[in-house]
């Protein structure tokens, strides 16, 4: 909840999520797919965790599919 509270707190008007290979420094991995979610003034840090966990299960699924056709770049 802290991320999406600093999220709102900054007035971005955007958040999302970010899905990648993993390395040996955090974060730093090669990104596969960014999902981008609209923030509104009306936002609470629950509405935009909602809103940002359903969009990461699409965003999931996708990944998993393209990853098992091959259709990822790593």
């Amino acid at each position: 909840m802290h991320v999406h509270e600093a999220v709102i707190n900054a007035k971005e008007t955007y958040s999302g999520a970010t899905v990648h290979f993993v390395n040996n420094e955090y974060d730093k991995g090669t990104i596969i797919s960014q999902t981008k979610v609209e923030v509104l003034p009306s936002d609470t840090a629950k509405t935009l965790s909602d809103k940002v966990q359903a969009a990461e299960k699409i965003q999931l699924i996708k990944v998993l599919k393209d990853f098992t056709q091959n259709n990822t770049k790593n």
